[in-house]
């Protein structure tokens, strides 16, 4: 599997995520690690989770997927330093724990190392911006643990290009440690939040890439065609409110149009486009089965024809 640098954190990863979002959720613990197991097998390594997955579920408290890579983890010795681990502090985790005060991240990494059974996290990212509390204070923050050895890298989630902009000048101004990857939202019906302003930035500074939904909640895999197809899944009324609309219908026939010419599926066409998007490393993807892990796999290895590029860019501008 050819890698591609994240940035310049010095780690390298392949062009595919597995978003561990569905990890004791959609996916049980032995699904899971069956996943997690065909993922690295497959020649992959970057495993996105945070610790607020998956706190929305009914019964759930938060850190529940950050557990189940941690009991992956401790009944695989060695597989540790085959991954790249990325998790996320900032996010509502009740009791008044959230945002990326320096006191709330302390304690949030050590939660989140003792779930993931780990004793450092390659890449720890703000889950989304926090506007009380100073930039210095918590890059500040994030400068101890990487002292601690605790993290390797920072990055950024949910950021817009000013304040992501206002956290790169701060880091340079003060001598701190800088967001040096950014997880926006981004595929091929939501473009617009990244390439307005985000996509320039991450280019010019060097950032690394990992967007999130890179499949639009599934809509992006051609299952979701009728109101009926919405009972499918849990993700049924997000996957309503991305695609389904005159825009969402114009993507899904030039992905069938491309995906049909390339013996290919329309996830895989969908996911190969995000991959070579300027400053795009690797699309963050889920799956809940083996076999639709295998069939997002192959996208990474799928060549697409300017032509295509094209086709796609037109029918989702």
């Amino acid at each position: 599997m050819l890698v591609r640098p994240l940035g310049r954190t010095g780690l390298h990863v392949a062009p595919l995520a597995f978003g561990g979002n569905v990890f004791g959720w959609t996916a049980d613990e032995a699904t899971s690690f069956a996943l997690l197991d065909a993922f690295v097998a497959d020649g992959f390594n970057l495993i996105d989770t945070a610790d607020v997955y998956s706190r929305w579920a009914s019964g759930h408290r938060g850190g529940e997927s950050e557990a189940v890579i941690g009991r992956w983890l401790a009944a695989r010795p060695g597989m540790r330093a085959r991954i790249v681990l990325a998790t996320k502090v900032g996010m509502d985790m009740g009791d008044g724990r959230t945002g990326l005060r320096p006191a709330w991240i302390r304690q949030a990494v050590d939660d989140s190392l003792r779930r993931l059974q780990t004793d450092h996290i390659d890449l720890y990212q703000a889950h989304q911006d926090d506007p009380d509390t100073p930039l210095d204070e918590t890059l500040g923050a994030f400068a101890e643990l990487i002292r601690a050895g605790k993290v390797r890298a920072i990055g950024a989630s949910n950021h817009t290009a000013p304040r992501l902009q206002q956290a790169l000048d701060t880091s340079a101004r003060l001598g701190l440690p800088r967001y040096e990857t950014l997880q926006p939202l981004y595929n091929l019906v939501d473009r617009a939040a990244y390439e307005a302003g985000l996509q320039a930035l991450c280019v010019r500074e060097g950032l690394g890439v990992i967007n999130y939904f890179g499949l639009a909640r599934g809509f992006l895999t051609g299952k979701y065609r009728s109101e009926a197809d919405l009972a499918k899944s849990p993700r049924g009324p997000g996957v309503k409110q991305l695609g389904f609309n005159d825009r969402g219908w114009r993507v899904l026939a030039a992905l069938d149009a491309v995906a049909a010419r390339r013996g290919a599926t329309v996830a895989q066409v969908a996911l190969a486009w995000q991959m070579r998007q300027p400053g795009i490393v690797a699309p963050i993807a889920s799956a809940t089965s083996v076999a639709q892990w295998r069939e997002l796999a192959r996208s990474a290895t799928l060549e697409l024809p300017a032509a295509d590029m094209a086709e796609l860019a037109a029918a989702s501008a």
